[in-house]
């Protein structure tokens, strides 16, 4: 950095790279993916216990360990963990750490808005569980149903506002998103040469984009219900609770998509990699993902088959209900075909991946049984719908996640997870989950009722059978659990080194070396290749056979643009903090570290308050908090140099990273 810049810099910038307040102030969007999936890690593990208790209190007929108040509690807030605070930011912990690297650009379009993301997740969940310790959590299950949810003893405050709250994290970072994606892919990434995981992150990020407005409505005129005595929802004035139902599912089935569509980007990478092959049908998958994402608006009353919607409306509902069931099977045989004759490997994410196919079919099947209207009548709120979701959801999206962690550990480490150990997850995670959620088809069909707080005796004992092996299945689950967490924190130090490539990947993001240098790539690739990588290391022989190219096959070959790794710092830094020198020894500039987006968050706390307690006072002053924050942002420069005189100024070329 210039004398020059060193005079003119900013003085509210934090100068240490080390430390807490490093990553307080991190603006790195691979430490801020770390940070997304280590505060996941702590709200599953919230999530874990509020469903342990709820089989605790469900295991015999008639159990009453926990009062049927705090049972809602806990029911209510393990719904919302798992959504909103579990399966959506393991999500964003991906598209974090991973979009950069995977479209060959050094950081995310906007880096404090990426920093400010994380920040609102966080206090938007703190905010949620604060509610235990302010006279009660949301008792009134997660999709808050009104006039249920607008009871004066509803706690559902709580819920309209942290909701809200969370819906802001999710749209600063899906325009971030968005906008990383369309215009900073590396020179020659064409959309149809994208990974993938971009392509499903796209489309993720534009229904979080199209739908968190929907459930905002719903959620703002809720809270008016609750704390300013509207009457939206109330019909003995005129109000309608029908209306909160369309707003809240018109967002909700969409909501499905954006868990699960992720999940199968990680999985279309994976099981080629797994497979040694190609991924079959990449267009296909790619386009199926799209309308996977555009039809998934048009399914929302399939919820609502038992409300007065008339024969027309479910009629439409339920045929629409059935096409959307094309994409999704056109990606199921797509990846069967892509390990068909492959050379399989079955390492842990791979496993994982399996599972998630697997698993993901028997809950589509069951989806499918909801769209013919008469069975749905039959199975709406019965435990056959708990096992459906939950076979999408954590049979799904949490199986394909976690094979993303498996996979991308050494990437983010430079360490593999322990193999045995892993697999030793994989089938109790397998056997845990399908005892815990295959017995609820039967125990559904069998009559028991959902959003009970007390298993009732007059079901029978077959039906309490059912429900003591879903109990026991939890037991299995959290040591399997257990066994993931020690094997993700010892692997961290202890680890075998995984070097550049361990996998023998495709795309792009292993060009670079692992861990992950500061600066993602000492130079800019040149994609010329759909699974660029591969590419570089392969060529084909004339009877179309894959053969290494002797350039491009080692693990330690550094490419010729100097994008691999070399003999420079594992951070990637080759100076002052944050920042390096390219293969070309050009100076490369970094997103400097800010104090504003935590800052500002903080007033979203006063601001939450003030709505649910309707106190005008603690209101305005969050409010007066968040206008600081954002005169503070705005006055602060986006990265040093930028208030230089004109002879100190960045060229056009340093200033496009930023």
């Amino acid at each position: 950095m210039s004398n020059t810049a060193e005079k003119t810099r900013y003085s509210g910038r934090p100068s240490s790279d080390k430390g807490l307040v490093s990553w307080l102030t991190t603006t790195d969007h691979k430490r801020i993916g770390v940070m997304y999936f280590i505060t996941v890690l702590v709200f599953f593990t919230l999530g874990g216990i509020e469903s342990g208790l709820i089989r605790w209190q469900l295991a015999q007929a008639e159990q009453t360990p926990l009062t049927e108040e705090i049972y809602n509690q806990v029911f209510t807030m393990h719904g919302i963990t798992m959504v909103f605070l579990v399966v959506m930011p393991l999500s964003a912990a991906f598209f974090n750490y991973l979009i950069p690297l995977m479209i060959g650009a050094r950081d995310v379009a906007f880096p404090r808005l990426n920093a400010f993301s994380y920040w609102v997740y966080l206090f938007g969940g703190i905010f949620l569980y604060s509610s235990f310790l302010l006279g009660g959590a949301p008792n009134a299950s997660w999709v808050g149903y009104p006039p249920i949810s607008t009871e004066a003893v509803s706690n559902m405050g709580f819920y309209a506002v942290g909701l809200n709250i969370l819906g802001v994290s999710s749209l600063a970072a899906a325009v971030n998103f968005i906008v990383t994606i369309l215009n900073m892919r590396a020179p020659g990434m064409t959309f149809m040469r994208m990974p993938v995981f971009i392509w499903m992150s796209l489309v993720t990020n534009f229904l979080v984009l199209f739908a968190m407005p929907i459930i905002a409505v719903a959620l703002f005129m809720l809270l008016a219900d609750i704390s300013f005595g509207a009457q939206f929802f109330d019909p003995a004035t005129g109000g309608d609770p029908m209306l909160y139902q369309h707003l809240f599912w018109l967002f909700g089935h969409p909501e499905v998509y954006i868990m699960i569509l992720p999940a199968m980007g990680i999985v279309s990478e994976i099981l080629p990699v797994g497979s040694r092959k190609p991924l079959f049908g990449y267009a296909a998958v790619v386009f199926a993902g799209a309308a996977i994402g555009f039809i998934g608006f048009g399914v929302w009353a399939h919820h609502m088959f038992t409300t007065a919607l008339g024969p027309v409306a479910r009629s439409a509902f339920g045929l629409t209900t059935m096409f959307i069931a094309v994409p999704t099977g056109i990606k199921i045989f797509n990846w069967v075909f892509t390990m068909w004759g492959g050379k399989l490997r079955f390492h842990t994410p791979m496993l994982f991946s399996i599972g998630f196919v697997s698993m993901f079919v028997i809950g589509g099947l069951s989806g499918v049984m909801h769209a013919i209207v008469p069975h749905n009548a039959q199975q709406h709120d019965t435990y056959f719908v708990v096992a459906h979701f939950h076979y999408v959801l954590f049979g799904g999206a949490l199986f394909g996640l976690i094979a993303g962690v498996y996979f991308w550990f050494p990437k983010v480490t430079g360490r593999l997870m322990n193999e045995g150990l892993g697999k030793v997850h994989f089938w109790t995670w397998l056997l845990g989950f399908n005892l815990v959620f295959g017995p609820m088809h039967m125990s559904g069909l069998l009559g028991q009722p959902r959003r009970t707080a007390v298993l009732p005796a007059e079901l029978g004992g077959t039906v309490e059978l059912y429900n003591l092996i879903s109990s026991i299945g939890v037991l299995v689950i959290t040591g399997s659990a257990l066994v993931f967490l020690y094997n993700l924190v010892t692997s961290v130090r202890k680890g075998q080194i995984a070097g550049q490539d361990p996998w023998d990947a495709r795309t792009l993001e292993w060009l670079t070396e692992s861990p992950t240098p500061h600066v993602n790539f000492y130079a800019i690739p040149t994609v010329t290749q759909r699974d660029e990588f591969w590419h570089r290391k392969y060529a084909e022989d004339d009877a179309g056979r894959a053969v290494a190219v002797p350039a491009g096959a080692s693990e330690d070959h550094v490419p010729e643009d100097g994008s691999g790794s070399g003999d420079r710092d594992t951070d990637g830094s080759a100076g002052d903090a944050g920042h390096g020198d390219g293969a070309d020894g050009e100076h490369i500039h970094m997103p400097d570290p800010s104090y504003w987006p935590l800052v500002q968050t903080l007033g979203f706390f006063p601001a939450g308050y003030g709505m649910v307690y309707a106190n005008p006072w603690l209101f305005g002053l969050g409010l007066l908090w968040l206008v600081v924050g954002v005169f503070g942002w705005i006055n602060e420069p986006v990265a040093e140099g930028d208030d230089d005189e004109p002879e100190d100024a960045p060229t056009p070329a340093t200033a496009a990273v930023r």
